[in-house]
């Protein structure tokens, strides 16, 4: 199944770090992240998985739920967590999937679906591929997806940018400009005509074009 920005993020049931879950029911009424990696005990993630220990206070601020995957057993996920501690300072607080069958990786086209077998006897360059963010929204729709190479880390202050983009332009109709950060000015979207506008900001707007028009962040 082809996966698209907007369109349906595909629901599973499986085995995590903090016990077995529905996805779509995990998420409830929140957004949530989704990031894979290839293997446990690989240098790169040990350093993505701590990181993102010490930012989950900011998503949850954001209501974003936030939750890793990994083909290995959850058992081998709990020892990693002592690795990531040791060296990263702060251990995974967020649930973590055994996919140890790749049901999950295969699910969101991260290998291919004729992939055969299971965890077992594969190595970080076998899974190459399982290394992708989701951003997903309470309506369960994907809103961002992106693929890194094993040996670029992440870049998670990013995507943290990125939803606070996406939940402000999700209550609003503006759009967010290159490099964008909370508290910066935004662009009016250009499903709103000029007339509407007006009523939604009677200050008026700075307009270098007519199809560019810039207004402080809304509220």
């Amino acid at each position: 199944m082809a996966l698209r920005i907007n369109g349906e993020a595909p629901n599973f049931t499986a085995e995590t770090t903090e016990g077995k879950i529905n996805f779509h029911d995990w998420i409830g009424d929140s957004w949530a992240i989704l990031f894979s990696h290839p293997k446990d005990f690989t240098p790169v993630c040990t350093t993505e998985l701590g990181y993102m220990a010490k930012l989950k206070p900011e998503f949850d601020k954001r209501n974003t739920k936030v939750i890793g995957l990994s083909v290995d057993p959850v058992d081998n996920h709990a020892r990693w967590a002592q690795d990531i501690a040791e060296t990263q300072g702060t251990a995974p607080n967020y649930p973590m999937i055994g996919d140890t069958d790749l049901a999950v990786s295969k699910l969101y086209n991260m290998l291919p679906e004729e992939t055969a077998g299971g965890s077992d006897g594969r190595t970080a360059a076998d899974n190459a591929t399982v290394r992708t963010v989701f951003i997903i929204g309470p309506d369960k729709k994907i809103k961002l997806m992106l693929a890194y190479p094993m040996t670029t880390g992440r870049n998670f202050d990013e995507i943290l940018r990125v939803l606070d983009s996406m939940q402000l332009t999700a209550k609003h109709r503006v759009a967010t400009p290159v490099n964008w950060r909370q508290g910066e000015k935004v662009i009016i979207a250009g499903s709103v005509s000029d007339d509407e506008a007006k009523t939604i900001y009677p200050n008026g707007w700075d307009a270098p074009r007519p199809y560019l028009r810039i207004v402080p962040q809304p509220q």
